[in-house]
């Protein structure tokens, strides 16, 4: 196996829930050594979050956990403790990188800013990942993931005009902001290397959210327009899932694509029409038409649709697949996309893999998502000089 691209860097993680750690996670499995600090006793609050290997509720069994943390190191350090954030310092001199996701308060609170940690170690790179951003008025407003989707632009023009905005399922808003954190952090560890001094990195998830507005930003600023959601019926062929004979499938069209192709690709001569033949009548008739354009897909084998899309240019169509269908899709399978981890207590699990591929320095799943502080001794002892002694005063006194 070839060097890993990030071999020899050390990281400190700091975060928690999901942000953070996808941005530890991304660095981590190409190469970078990432110490993950968990509250003794309960660890990262994201292994209490379901769902669970085996529907069986366990800190060490949140799937969640288990993808976002996977080869890392994790040490208990209790940062209300003065023996605890001791530990941190500690480790922070020994660091390339520092990566929190706490409320902008907390780590000055704990004499944990960036000014403190630089005086230790003064070409640190400190990657700092919050809701709205360290500065401005909303600076220590909590949110969740659909909170960001809303302030941040992107869910006024999701969904249809008819009825409520929507946003995307899961915590893609946690997801972008990670990524957008793991290549900042990268980009000022070369900075920091070039100067020879730190970078402090200030990561806003509402503002990573807003990075995908694009033309929408420019629509309003420069024309005062709006771009609104798509209505029900727009005298075309929806760019949205429509129902086909066995799932759903998403039917886009690109660049000029004259409608006698559409209809003749439907097999429906019927759309050729007067009443059809324009743009003024489709959308004079739009109800009308979507009502005989579903009709067609519903009788449609959805992989047939997509097949057959995407031999004519100008159509871009895709299935939208279930969990089953995702996992055995060809085009995954011939990259070797998904790969199996096995944790020692949660067992054998398949897991996203490489989020992109690197000849010479690959992605790799060398070690699975730690348990709770199993790497106490390795990394205290064996880094940081603790002896048995103090580790065991360390653990009496709750500290790790």
């Amino acid at each position: 196996m070839a060097e890993s691209a990030l071999d020899g860097v050390r990281v400190l993680d700091l975060t928690h829930h999901i942000a953070g750690p996808y941005c530890t996670k991304l660095l981590a499995d190409f190469g970078a050594d990432v110490v993950k600090i968990e509250r003794p006793g309960s660890g990262d609050p994201a292994r209490g979050k379901g769902p669970f290997f085996h529907d069986q509720e366990d800190g060490e069994k949140s799937l969640l956990f288990l993808y976002l943390n996977t080869n890392q190191r994790s040490v208990t350090a209790d940062l209300k403790s003065e023996p605890g954030r001791e530990i941190v310092k500690k480790l922070a001199s020994e660091s390339d990188i520092l990566v929190e996701n706490f409320s902008p308060r907390v780590m000055p609170s704990l004499g944990l800013d960036y000014e403190e940690l630089r005086k230790l170690n003064p070409r640190l790179v400190m990657v700092s990942i919050s809701n709205f951003g360290q500065t401005g008025p909303y600076r220590d407003y909590r949110a969740t993931d659909i909170i960001e989707y809303a302030l941040g632009g992107l869910m006024y023009i999701m969904g249809s005009n008819d009825r409520q905005p929507l946003k995307h399922a899961l915590h893609q808003a946690q997801f972008k902001a990670g990524v957008n954190a793991a290549g900042a952090a990268l980009i000022a560890l070369y900075g920091s290397q070039a100067a020879g001094e730190g970078r402090r990195v200030d990561v806003s998830i509402q503002e990573c959210v807003a990075a995908g507005l694009r033309d929408t930003v420019s629509l309003y600023t420069y024309m005062g327009a709006i771009k609104g959601r798509q209505p029900e019926h727009s005298g075309d062929i929806p760019r949205s899932p429509i129902e086909a004979k066995d799932g759903h499938v998403v039917p886009i069209t690109y660049g000029p694509v004259e409608w006698d192709t559409i209809a003749d690709f439907l097999e429906m001569p019927a759309l050729k029409g007067p009443r059809f033949a324009t743009p003024e009548a489709r959308a004079e008739n739009a109800a009308e038409l979507d009502a005989i354009v579903r009709g067609v897909f519903r009788q449609r084998d959805k992989w047939d649709l997509f097949r057959a899309a995407h031999r004519h240019r100008g159509f871009i169509y895709g299935v939208v697949q279930s969990p089953e269908e995702v996992v055995g899709n060809p085009q995954y399978q011939a990259r070797s996309y998904f790969t199996e981890i096995d944790h020692p207590v949660a067992g054998r699990a398949t897991y996203p893999g490489a989020p992109f591929l690197m000849s010479e320095t690959p992605w790799e799943a060398r070690s699975p998502a730690p348990t709770l502080g199993q790497h106490n001794e390795e990394v205290l002892g064996g880094l940081l000089g603790y002896s048995e002694d103090e580790l065991r005063g360390l653990r009496n006194m709750g500290a790790v």
